[in-house]
């Protein structure tokens, strides 16, 4: 005997599903004569279906394409969810790889007049305590500097925080931030490169760069 696809295991449950949604509608909704606290306890069944329908539908693939409703939507022939519509869940497995999404990238050469417009991607996931957050816009003008309007480029940026460290990765530049409490009136932090420091300062920083025999710069590792 053949094993059970996905596709056909699918299909079984949403014919199951979408007979049970009937039955109710039929039996109980749309029929006159039922008191109505049943009709309201009812009301709540078909609900509570519903949240099924939209669990099944996020394991469907829409193997068999897509059919035209009468309102001319496009919708599965499977799971009957329409054609290019954003999902308010996401359904991941419990062990294994996770994937949400799709690389996004800045797609436009237009500088939008404020971030919200410019916007791509701004989402951001809490995984086993780490916080995991990607940005993705066009350019855009900015009042960062309230004297002056600036033009913020198109960029991708995708954080992570953990344990008090923020691990920023830009198209230019990658940034690696240390938590350090904040003392009254002191004063912003400095930036140099390492040549421009003393020998005897660099002892404070316990950082050991990785390169090969050109003298590429490789990685680094930071001791805390």
């Amino acid at each position: 005997m053949a094993k059970e696809t996905e596709k056909d295991r699918l299909k079984k449950e949403f014919k199951r599903l979408f007979k049970n949604m009937d039955f109710v509608c039929d039996s109980y909704l749309n029929k006159e004569g039922v008191p109505e606290k049943e009709q309201e306890r009812f009301a709540d069944i078909y609900q509570q279906l519903g949240q099924v329908w939209e669990f099944l539908a996020l394991q469907c693939k829409h193997w068999d394409g897509y059919k035209k409703t009468r309102e001319k939507k496009e919708v599965c022939r499977i799971c009957g969810t329409v054609k290019g519509a954003e999902e308010s869940q996401i359904l991941l497995p419990a062990k294994g790889l996770k994937r949400i999404g799709s690389t996004a990238k800045p797609n436009s050469k237009k500088t939008f007049p404020a971030k919200k417009e410019s916007q791509i991607i701004k989402d951001a996931i809490r995984f086993h305590g780490a916080l995991l957050d990607v940005d993705v816009h066009n350019a855009y003008k900015s009042n960062l500097f309230k004297e002056h309007e600036i033009n913020i480029a198109a960029e991708r940026n995708v954080t992570l925080k953990e344990r008090g460290v923020e691990y920023t990765i830009g198209k230019h530049r990658i940034d690696l931030d240390v938590e350090k409490p904040k003392k009254k009136g002191s004063k912003p932090p400095y930036g140099n490169f390492a040549f421009e420091l003393r020998k005897k300062d660099l002892r404070h920083f316990p950082v050991i760069f990785k390169f090969d025999d050109d003298l590429t710069f490789l990685g680094l590792t930071i001791f805390r």
